[in-house]
């Protein structure tokens, strides 16, 4: 028996930014685009890498939420504190510099941590924290 991470879940507030920062500055394909409701799920993926995907969603849409949690998800969204991803590459550097270029919200530049990787951290449009490792 073998798991493997199949999809992991971001949250969005701005579908079109989304994109722009998943599909057009970290280079990855669109699998699904879904609208219901007057809300939009976006599948986002590595190319290469069909297996893993990342699911951007609309927040706090569950029934059972109520205004005020609602609102204390979007605040916790919208100062970095809700949701994180880390991200591998074989170059962080050159990846730094691609994103910073296409105007990616810089956390951190990248760096050698002591703990054995190089790696960078950016915030995407809706502010999720995402960190890129490149391994020593």
């Amino acid at each position: 028996m073998n798991i493997r991470i199949h999809y992991a879940f971001l949250p969005h507030t701005d579908a079109e930014a989304a994109l722009g920062f998943y599909r057009d500055a970290l280079g990855f394909e669109v699998r699904n685009d879904v609208g219901y409701d007057g809300l939009r799920w976006l599948t986002v993926g590595p190319p290469g890498q069909p297996e893993t995907s990342i699911v951007l969603h609309p927040p706090a849409t569950d029934p059972g939420i109520t205004d005020a949690e609602r609102q204390t998800i979007l605040e916790l969204i919208a100062k970095g504190s809700y949701a994180a991803l880390t991200l591998a590459s074989d170059d962080v550097d050159a990846l730094f510099e691609r994103l910073v270029e296409r105007g990616a919200d810089v956390v951190q530049e990248p760096i050698d941590q002591p703990y054995g990787v190089r790696d960078c951290a950016f915030r995407d449009p809706a502010g999720n924290l995402l960190r890129i490792n490149q391994a020593a």
